[in-house]
């Protein structure tokens, strides 16, 4: 499952990805000066039920909380996975 998965983080490319799966498993997102805009989560259905989505929204959500950044989430899977970790939930930008 998504415990033993390495998450990277594509600088350049803006997103994150499953180490080893190329662009089967992205979470895209757009970095700015105080806040994280996380547009689109994206996993290859030969990929799925692996806990990959988890993952990759998990990790930018840990970056976001190191880096005391705001949280503004675009892509409905991170939408739904703060609102079943209310962990994160101090995270999110108010509107």
């Amino acid at each position: 499952m998504a415990d033993d998965v390495r998450v990277i983080q594509n600088e350049s490319a803006e997103r994150f990805e499953i180490a080893g799966v190329g662009d089967s498993a992205v979470l895209t997102y757009h970095l700015g000066n105080h806040h994280i805009t996380l547009i689109h989560t994206e996993v290859a259905r030969e990929h799925e039920g692996k806990g990959y989505a988890g993952a990759l929204v998990r990790a930018a959500l840990e970056l976001a909380r190191a880096r005391n950044l705001r949280v503004i989430p675009l892509c409905p899977f991170v939408k739904t996975y703060i609102a079943r970790h209310a962990e994160y939930a101090d995270l999110v930008k108010a509107d």
